[in-house]
């Protein structure tokens, strides 16, 4: 377990430092201080251990704190999300992503850990909202998802504008607005 923690912290680092093109399995075992070996009973490839390296460091806070507004925890999600497709390492996975096969196991690790483990933990902060009568009982909550991810997504791969706690404040918002609760509903 401990070496598996150093493998993961000193790809982490070098993803930080110098991009995805720059993780390889010789400098991660260099920086980890173990064999290569080790990292191959874990990792087929550079770009698998990478993946596994952001998953582990960019995990996302439980999905409902007690208490707490469950669209107040979606848009601190949402901006979590966001800050972590708006740093460089963020960015540079994301586009390699889009560049894959989207049957390449780093496509599919990406979409298993990342997305759509955010988009889970959104679908249970929408039935909360649901449930604490936030949003109206009636909605299609996987159309609501798609509302809600799907632009951020769009303006990671297209690039036009900043991917930032400010537009995800108003992505939900907007979202919001065509969801919530109407008097007499």
């Amino acid at each position: 377990m401990a070496a598996r923690s150093a493998i993961l912290r000193a790809a982490a680092e070098i993803l930080e430092e110098s991009g995805i093109t720059a993780v390889t399995m010789e400098g991660v075992a260099a920086r980890a201080g173990v064999g290569k070996p080790t990292l191959y009973r874990s990792w087929r490839n550079a770009n698998e251990l990478a993946m596994a390296a952001l998953v582990e460091t960019q995990k996302a806070p439980a999905a409902a704190r007690a208490g707490a507004s469950a669209l107040e925890d979606l848009k601190l999600q949402l901006r979590k999300v966001a800050a972590v497709f708006a740093s460089r390492v963020g960015r540079h996975v994301a586009m390699m992503v889009a560049a894959a096969d989207e049957e390449t196991e780093i496509s599919k690790v990406f979409r298993t850990h990342f997305i759509l483990a955010r988009r889970e933990e959104g679908r249970t902060l929408l039935q909360l909202a649901m449930s604490q009568k936030a949003l109206r009982a009636d909605i299609d909550v996987e159309v609501a998802l798609d509302m809600i991810y799907g632009p951020l997504f769009y303006r990671l791969l297209v690039g036009h504008k900043p991917l930032n706690a400010e537009f995800t404040d108003a992505l939900l918002v907007q979202a919001v607005a065509g969801l919530e609760r109407r008097k007499g509903r």
